[in-house]
């Protein structure tokens, strides 16, 4: 006998030898087919009202006055919507609210009574649906004049001034319910900067999917001043797809310290590319041509390179006072060219202004600050240089007779004063017609290499006429020799000589790049016509094929109409090559246009505006991207 003991007591039990078999050994792995599914075990089953076919029956809406709405079954008597359309919640509902008051009628009273609660129902459905409409409306209206006043420059104050002129209009055409919806957009200068901040979102993210997308794109960066003394970069991209299709837009404006370093510029341009994934496609990078873009070695232009973007850089012209202020050092003949016409502008009067009407009125549209006149924009200084030199005489006279400062007046007199004016005036003229030429809207790569050719080409021509003193291309230093001549006085203009050669050292350094992709131009322009064994090996064999093509052959087309009708396939590599040309910036134009529009937006009567708001403005009143205002009201 074996001694038994409690299930409870702990210690070693002891069977019979047989039975322990059985009982040690796991029973699944005698008879298998009794393992158990522990993925059944451990998953508890849930109803799933989907697959039990419930459905609304119509007997309920006499039954019990309920209706199906968006699905589920809807109390026409209190509103009240179930979860599940289950005959028993819907009696239950029914008989605990309801049955007291409604039990007692039947037959075609009971019919009334549902088709009125139907009516009911039917008109609330519609009146709710007309204020959603409504409020939508009023939504993307609401957008819509936002994104007008942008465009436009104007104030967020004034947009009120647009809803109360359209609530008048509406009245004095009698209408009043079309008066009360014009009142219900929202038009405050607070929900006016949110809309902003909402469209320029929208406005990125379709900016980077087009980025995310393109084949290659380049880049240009411009350093500014606004009117309250904040530095801002700003960096424009330039994205062309597969179909050669462009697109120009800005792609980050920050406002940078006084102290900005070149890693802080540096910085910046990363974060904007690597958000965009990064220099790879990246195919050229245009600055503006400052001491800290153009550096050798602490440059921006030197850092893009250590940092390993591999791509063409150009310093291209757009602030020709630092070309004249700081390469030619004759900023002191512009002050005092400033500063008489200042004097002149706060003295005219009614002979004053007729003797200098066409004086003043360039004057007017040279000044940037027509209430201070000490900053002058010098795309226009060209055009008052030369009159201020046509009117030198006139000057003369009329200092003299107001008894103005008799020093400043005294130079008119001085022949060294005068010859550098008639320089000035007439290089200046020189930059402004190329300054013209690279700001043309539309222009391609190919098009700014030609400009900064025929210009480099001229200043040497300038270089040697002054060698000899040859003024034929200069057309004030001619005029100013002659009147000395006449008196047996000969000016030598040879001293203007290293100016022009500083000119030209500082063109090369700008455009040294240009250097490495000019057989790449030449191709771009004339790919029927080109030696094909000059080109580049991996050109050969697709130059082969097209130049022998008559169908391209007698094709009109040139530059990118052109190379859009090459067949993928076939012309992979000049299609490629076709792409990275295309992208590169050709014009200085969105940047020009950038900046005038920041002067419009940020003015001394508009100071106050946030840097973040004055961005989005900015981006706004640039970008060529449509707005989808459906997709801004959802």
């Amino acid at each position: 006998m074996l001694r038994s003991f409690p299930l409870w007591e702990s210690g070693p039990r002891y069977f019979p030898v047989g039975i322990a078999a059985y009982i040690v050994t796991p029973i699944y792995t005698i008879f298998p087919c009794m393992v158990p599914n522990t993925e059944e075990m451990s998953a508890p089953k849930h109803r799933k009202v989907d697959s039990e076919n419930r459905s609304f029956k119509e007997r309920w809406e006499l039954d019990y006055f309920f209706v199906k709405s968006n699905g589920k079954p809807l109390c026409l008597l209190c509103s009240q919507m179930l979860a599940v359309c289950k005959e028993y919640n819907v009696k239950r509902h029914y008989i605990s609210l309801h049955e007291k008051s409604y039990s007692q009628y039947t037959g075609d009273h009971r019919v009334a009574i549902l088709n009125e609660l139907r009516s009911k129902s039917h008109k609330q459905e519609t009146a709710t649906s007309t204020e959603t409409a409504t409020d939508t409306a009023a939504l993307k209206a609401s957008f819509l004049i936002c994104e007008e006043i942008v465009k436009r420059k104007q104030a967020f104050d004034n947009v009120e001034v647009i809803k109360e002129c359209a609530i008048k209009m509406a009245r004095v055409f009698g209408n009043e319910d079309m008066a009360a919806k014009f009142d219900s957009i929202s038009l405050q200068p607070q929900t006016v900067a949110r809309r902003v901040s909402v469209m320029h979102q929208q406005i990125t993210r379709k900016l980077h999917a087009i980025i995310k997308n393109c084949s290659y794109f380049s880049l240009a960066l411009d350093e500014n001043t606004d009117c309250s003394g904040t530095d801002l970069l700003v960096v424009f991209i330039r994205a062309i797809d597969d179909r050669f299709n462009v697109s120009e837009d800005i792609l980050k404006c920050v406002s940078l310290p006084r102290t900005a370093k070149e890693e802080e510029l540096l910085n910046e341009v990363k974060s904007a590319v690597l958000e965009c994934g990064g220099f790879d496609k990246c195919t050229s990078v245009t600055t503006n041509g400052s001491k800290s873009m153009t550096s050798k070695n602490l440059g921006l232009s030197a850092l893009l390179r250590k940092e390993g973007a591999d791509c063409v850089v150009l310093h291209c012209i757009m602030h020709e006072e630092t070309l004249v202020g700081t390469l030619l050092k004759m900023s002191d003949i512009m002050e005092v060219v400033i500063k008489i016409s200042n004097f002149i502008l706060e003295r005219k009067g009614s002979v004053t202004k007729k003797k200098f009407k066409i004086f003043l009125d360039e004057l007017s549209a040279a000044y940037v600050d027509s209430h201070s006149y000490r900053k002058i924009c010098w795309s226009s200084a060209g055009r008052c240089l030369y009159r201020f030199f046509s009117l030198r005489k006139e000057i003369y006279l009329f200092l003299k007779d107001t008894n103005y400062d008799p020093i400043l007046t005294e130079r008119f007199c001085n022949k060294d004063f005068l010859s550098s004016l008639a320089f000035l005036t007439d290089i200046t003229h020189y930059l402004h017609s190329l300054k013209k030429n690279v700001e043309a809207k539309d222009q391609l790569v190919t098009q700014l290499y030609t400009h900064i050719s025929v210009f480099s080409n001229k200043l040497m021509l300038l270089k040697l006429n002054l060698i000899s003193n040859d003024l034929s291309y200069f057309e004030s230093c001619n005029e100013l020799y002659r009147e000395y001549e006449e008196c047996n006085i000969f000016l030598d203009f040879g001293k203007f000589v290293e100016k022009i050669e500083v000119l030209i050292e500082n063109f090369n350094l700008r455009f040294q790049d240009f250097s490495k992709i000019n057989s790449s131009f030449k191709l771009y322009n004339n790919p029927l016509t080109t030696d094909i064994i000059s080109e580049k090996m991996e050109y050969h064999m697709e130059l082969c094929n097209l130049q022998a093509d008559l169908y391209f052959a007698t094709r009109k087309e040139v530059g990118v109409s052109f190379f859009r009708l090459l067949p993928k396939e076939k012309y992979r590599n000049l299609r490629d090559l076709a792409l990275r040309m295309t992208s590169m910036f050709g014009s200085t134009y969105i940047c020009e246009k950038a900046f005038s529009e920041l002067d419009r937006l940020k003015s001394n009567y508009r100071n106050s505006i946030s840097n973040r708001t004055l961005q989005e403005i900015l981006h706004l009143s640039i970008t060529n991207i449509n707005l989808n205002f459906d997709e801004l009201v959802l």
